[in-house]
């Protein structure tokens, strides 16, 4: 009796636990305010680049702190990409840029721009960057959300003028945007 027992016992957890845990994300999400999310930067093949983004909710928007090392000297872009995807070896399984809106692509200060439009990051003479602004279009939740998309460091300067990409070359680093703890 007590081998049909567990067995009954087993089966039964094994049944429901699944229904149980079935949660999808955005319904854990959608019961959280998000008010923090952050990517850690890892290199492509071949590069060394790396660093940290982080992405916090303010009055006017997203306040954005990017810290990145391992780049040669001067301005690479900085954009967020669809997909929250960093696993090929060159950072195109990340998709092209984030935009919901469907505008072309363009700097971050224009109104008619990609969401995931962050214009250029600028390495000094030692490789490391870092920028720190805030933006008005990107919201951690609905159509302009950036969370569990990526972001993407390029090997050369975004010119603002190249559709859809910038002109900006290679994915030389790629962090997936998750959310963060909150302070």
């Amino acid at each position: 009796m007590i081998g049909r027992w567990s067995i009954g016992c087993l089966s039964a957890a094994l049944f429901v636990a699944p229904v149980s845990l079935a949660q999808p994300a955005h319904e854990h999400a959608a019961k959280t305010e998000i008010t923090r999310a952050i990517a850690v930067i890892s290199p492509t093949k071949g590069n060394s680049v790396h660093g940290v983004v982080t992405f916090e909710a303010v009055e006017n928007g997203v306040h954005v702190i990017a810290d990145v090392s391992g780049l040669t000297p001067g301005k690479h872009g900085f954009h967020i990409h669809e997909f929250g995807d960093c696993s090929a070896d060159d950072g195109m399984s990340a998709g092209g840029h984030f935009n919901p809106l469907g505008m072309p692509h363009s700097m971050p200060s224009s109104d008619k721009r990609h969401v995931g439009d962050l214009g250029n990051i600028e390495a000094d003479k030692d490789g490391n960057a870092h920028l720190d602004f805030v933006d008005g279009m990107m919201k951690f939740m609905g159509e302009n959300s950036i969370v569990g998309r990526s972001v993407v460091v390029h090997e050369k300067e975004d010119d603002f003028k190249t559709q859809p990409t910038g002109n900006a070359g290679a994915r030389i680093g790629c962090g997936v945007i998750g959310i963060a703890k909150p302070k």
